[in-house]
């Protein structure tokens, strides 16, 4: 096999202000001929996590999004944006009801679980091959149809009006910035994000992430986290060498009795015998193979 570039996760504290890409910007100019993207966008005004695949570990980028997502948000009661957030236009509202930490807490309650969710007209959705921030921002109707998501867990960490502080798991696909006016709309007085923190992102969590004021073309090296941290929920088999540059050609190979009775059906890792990924896999149990699907080594 050809000798891997620079590769791995490396976990950044997006700074407020910035946009994903330009984040992204800034680490593929410090890794050379290797590609870098990001996985999960985060807004300019939030902070926080934001997992950066280096090299193969871009293959990565649809397994990150999909993981469980944590935030800390404070919400801007009696006003409400056009963006949802406090980089749209704002407009407070004239002698808003102020309500009780009771009612707070009970609107809250009615968010979680599996709920339909209307994500913002400004957001990267696409409607009819468009992005919808693009038609927002051209003064554009934009319809979007709200979608299933999945809030595992609101608590209200402060309240004391108009600001509501809370932590939130999440699924994908959610929208904060929606979570927020929808909080406001229950409340009869609107809502809208002020502060925006992303937490975690599965295993990747804030107090790991790396600072990217600090970050140089020596220091990223040492920085980056092994690709295989991105899979730590799902089943390993390890492979020997002549398995390694089987799957690394593309190819199937046999599952074996072993990890027939120890595995189950479904999403595999694969990994060599130092424990890096080598690929991602569908163990097929019947017929007794194992199907690479997203190979991350070179042959």
């Amino acid at each position: 096999m050809k000798a891997l570039g620079v590769e791995g996760i490396l976990v950044v504290d997006k700074p407020r202000g910035w946009t994903s890409r330009a984040v992204v910007d800034r680490v593929a100019a410090l890794v050379g001929r290797s590609k870098a993207g990001h996985a999960g966008t985060l807004d300019p005004l939030a902070s926080g996590v934001l997992v950066i695949c280096v090299g193969p570990a871009t293959r990565l980028v649809e397994e990150i999004q999909r993981l469980p997502k944590s935030y800390r948000t404070v919400v801007l009661l009696g006003a409400r944006s056009d963006t949802l957030d406090a980089d749209g236009r704002i407009e407070h509202q004239a002698d808003p009801r102020v309500p009780s930490p009771a009612e707070v807490a009970a609107a809250v309650a009615t968010l979680v679980g599996e709920v339909d969710q209307l994500p913002p007209d400004y957001s990267a959705l696409r409607v009819g091959g468009r992005r919808a921030y693009d038609l927002a921002r051209a003064g554009r109707a934009v319809e979007l149809a709200p979608r299933r998501v999945r809030i595992d867990r609101i608590e209200v960490l402060r309240y004391e009006w108009p600001r509501l502080e809370l932590e939130i798991d999440c699924g994908a696909g959610t929208y904060i910035r929606s979570i927020a006016r929808d909080v406001g709309e229950a409340l009869g007085c609107g809502g809208l994000v002020e502060v925006l923190v992303r937490t975690r992102i599965g295993p990747f969590a804030l107090d790991g992430a790396v600072d990217l004021a600090g970050l140089t073309e020596g220091s990223l090296p040492g920085l980056l986290r092994p690709s295989v941290e991105a899979v730590a929920g799902r089943p390993r088999l390890a492979l020997d060498p002549d398995q390694v540059a089987a799957v690394a050609a593309g190819r199937r190979i046999l599952a074996g009795p072993l990890a027939l009775t120890e595995l189950p059906p479904g999403p595999l890792a694969l990994v060599d015998s130092d424990g890096r990924l080598v690929a991602l896999a569908e163990l097929d149990a019947g017929g007794g193979w194992v199907q690479p699907r997203k190979v991350l080594v070179p042959q």
